[in-house]
């Protein structure tokens, strides 16, 4: 499984002792792995927004966020030059 760079995400943070550094949701102590784990469990991003203080905005920025960060880079074709900016 591919390993997500939440640094680049917008919507969270990681905080030296807030919660050991995981990854929560800006300005909260509400884990993005919460989400995700509620998701598999079966519950909806409504009953998400009424059991955590989290917007519908900050789960789709996240889950925007995963979906992108899956998706396989584009392959260089022949005639492309392949340099670090490209990966």
């Amino acid at each position: 499984m591919a390993t997500l760079d939440w640094s680049l995400c917008p919507a969270v943070e990681s905080v030296p002792g807030r919660l050991n550094g995981a990854w929560v949701f800006r300005n909260t102590r509400m884990p993005v792995s919460a989400v995700f784990e509620n998701l598999e469990a079966g519950a909806t991003v409504e009953e998400i927004i009424e059991q955590f203080d989290i917007t519908r905005e900050q789960i789709n920025t996240v889950l925007e966020f995963a979906a992108r960060s899956l998706d396989p880079l584009p392959a260089p074709t022949a005639n492309s030059p392949v340099d670090a900016h490209s990966l």
